[in-house]
């Protein structure tokens, strides 16, 4: 499994990474992020991956090729977890998340691909 966590700062705020990512596994409020349009961003995944096989409420197949993902949501977070998934299928919901100002944590590495943190 790869693990992709988005969340996105309220304005002038920036917290350390791993600890805000280790909150919000716990399902934890964390101060100092804005609470997210999870219905919308579930909508706008699903439409991307329309040809995807929807499992269930929170995840999809890959009918023609590799790789599942399952999305987990708090208000304020987006996990996806990733089965098997191409670099080009993550990259496609980093895009997705980038459209809602939500930069990609990637706690493998562990690095947050944001313009603060270049």
């Amino acid at each position: 499994m790869y693990e992709l966590l988005f969340w996105r700062y309220l304005d002038e705020v920036y917290l350390n990474h791993h600890e805000v990512y280790e909150a919000l596994l716990e399902k934890e409020e964390v101060q100092g992020l804005e609470t997210l349009p999870v219905e919308v961003i579930f909508n706008r995944i699903a439409s991307v991956f329309s040809t995807w096989e929807k499992v269930d409420e929170n995840s999809w197949q890959n009918t023609k090729g590799k790789g599942a993902f399952q999305v987990i949501s708090t208000p304020q977070s987006i996990k996806i977890d990733c089965y098997g998934t191409e670099g080009k299928t993550m990259n496609k919901l980093v895009e997705v998340m980038e459209e809602f100002k939500c930069p990609l944590y990637d706690p493998q590495v562990p690095e947050r691909y944001d313009e603060m943190s270049e």
